[in-house]
């Protein structure tokens, strides 16, 4: 395992943080953006029919599309992380600085924060949906969805956009994480909302001010993340 780096606290101010940091921004409102709008639209056109089966296949593909463009246009500038998660791997394995880590945070949660303004003025006030866990799941349950969801994310991240051996990938690193993104939310979107990003969890969260079982969307990513990073170092590196 590389050493970890804090960094410091100079590292916010300077130009390459910034330009990095509206980078995650930009992507994350990009994402959030038509992540939850096409909830809202699907929900308006089928008289909130989002959580039938179609609604879930929908939701699937306009996150799997959104996060292959939003990963894309940040990847040369901040590394297109997309997800605090992410971020936390990368600091996990080394790849990026605890005082970045917190830049690139602040950033991707007011990037969703800004989506989900923008969608509920858009839309004449119609509300941004917070996740939840559906009937019969519980937040442990929902921890263990995350985690594994977001193992398998952040190991696809390692794996095609991490790892030194790959090279130059082109765009083979966002489609494989807008894929795997969009499969996790296949599977995990009826149980749980299959969020894999705090970031996506809080925007709605703070918008439509609804905080139930939100720890889980922090806890359950972060957690996937951290061993999905010393799995990959550790063992594939």
């Amino acid at each position: 395992m590389p050493r970890i780096a804090i960094g410091n606290t100079t590292e916010a101010t300077q130009p390459d943080a910034l330009k990095a940091a509206l980078a995650e921004f930009i992507s994350m409102l990009i994402f959030v953006f038509a992540g939850q709008g096409s909830g809202m639209a699907f929900g308006k056109l089928t008289d909130n029919g989002s959580t039938t089966p179609a609604g879930l296949t929908s939701a699937a593909l306009a996150h799997a599309f959104a996060l292959f463009v939003a990963v894309s246009v940040g990847a040369n500038i901040s590394g297109g992380h997309v997800n605090p998660a992410v971020t936390f791997g990368a600091f996990i394995g080394g790849h990026i600085t605890f005082f970045r880590s917190i830049v690139y945070w602040i950033a991707q949660c007011l990037g969703s924060v800004v989506a989900c303004l923008l969608l509920r003025i858009a839309t004449g006030g119609l509300e941004t949906a917070a996740f939840g866990l559906s009937s019969g799941v519980s937040e442990w349950n929902a921890v263990v969805f995350e985690i594994v969801m977001t193992f398998g994310l952040v190991y696809t991240v390692y794996a095609t956009a991490l790892d030194p051996k790959n090279g130059s990938l082109g765009i083979i690193a966002p489609v494989a994480i807008g894929f795997i993104v969009g499969a996790n939310i296949l599977a995990g979107g009826a149980f749980d909302g299959a969020s894999m990003n705090p970031a996506v969890s809080f925007g709605p969260a703070v918008v439509s001010w609804s905080w139930s079982s939100h720890w889980v969307y922090w806890l359950g990513p972060f957690l996937g993340s951290a061993v999905a990073a010393i799995v990959y170092r550790i063992f594939m590196l």
